[in-house]
């Protein structure tokens, strides 16, 4: 199966709990700056963790990077691929491609994607997210960019079923006005932002925050730019030996998301199904045979 490398957030996140007193303080620090904080100099980061020089260089050796030059490259790298196109990934994978048929290379991509995204995933942050969404009280709106609103439409589509209160944004900015008018303090946002991040969902998301609103972002492991704004962020492995990312890893986390919800609100959920069907069954909806 296809290995998955972790981002340097990941690795830091994953071994702040071997770490010193101090090293735990700047982890902290970069974890909540990143990735910003660490594209200046030992001195500036020093500083502004409030730790000395000497601790930077040693959480950068004891990461394997060998120093702060190290970790620095490798941080500059993780952006650079943030930004890599459709035409450079496939370069990328059709140089490395073993002599396995496309079936198994990608299905070998994709599991280790799913396996990785699921082990990292909070399930305290997962649970408060399901219970954010399942209270009746705020409403829901999703949206997405060009490749993954067709994921918030999927979402919306079965959020119908369980509950009401639930509102599709598309990622056009004269959307946005009516939409935000409509949006109260404490409702939620769903959002779905991979590399390349476009500029008008990191637009919406602002301007939602600002109003009060609870983002919930599902991203890649760059971390869209929306995350400044998220109260719950979730992270899914998205590269596949295409020019084009996978949403696989991102699809089962919304459909276990919605699946939590439902088990939360069953009993009205329940009822809203039964009237659907009856309303299926009186429109003679589906073909019968």
């Amino acid at each position: 199966m296809a290995a998955v490398s972790q981002s340097i957030e990941d690795q830091i996140s994953g071994a702040i709990e071997e770490m010193t007193r101090a090293e735990k303080q700047l982890a902290s620090h970069i974890l909540r700056h990143y990735p910003m904080s660490l594209l200046g100099s030992v001195t500036q980061l020093a500083r502004a963790a409030e730790v000395s020089s000497p601790t930077v260089v040693r959480l950068a050796q004891k990461m394997g990077f060998g120093g702060y030059p190290g970790l620095q490259q490798a941080v500059r790298d993780e952006l650079e691929a943030q930004l890599v196109s459709p035409l450079v990934k496939h370069d990328r994978w059709a140089g490395d491609a073993p002599e396995t048929h496309m079936l198994n290379r990608f299905a070998d991509a994709v599991l280790g994607n799913l396996q990785a995204t699921l082990k990292q995933i909070d399930h305290a942050q997962f649970d408060a997210a399901a219970a954010l969404l399942a209270d009746p009280n705020r409403r829901i709106f999703a949206t997405g960019g060009r490749i993954t609103l067709p994921i918030a439409q999927y979402f919306v589509s079965h959020m119908k079923v369980i509950r009401p209160g639930v509102e599709l944004l598309e990622p056009v900015s004269n959307a946005w006005p009516p939409a935000l008018l409509e949006m109260r303090k404490g409702d939620a946002l769903l959002v779905f932002d991979i590399r390349r991040y476009e500029n008008t969902v990191l637009q919406l998301v602002e301007m939602a925050a600002d109003q009060g609103v609870e983002v919930i972002l599902f991203t890649d492991p760059w971390v869209s730019p929306a995350a400044a704004h998220a109260r719950f962020r979730f992270s899914a492995q998205i590269e596949v030996p295409s020019a084009w990312d996978s949403t696989v890893a991102i699809q089962v986390l919304v459909e276990t998301l919605m699946a939590a919800v439902q088990s939360l609100t069953w009993e009205e959920t329940e009822a809203r199904m039964k009237r659907l069907e009856e309303l299926y069954d009186r429109a003679r909806f589906f073909r019968r045979k």
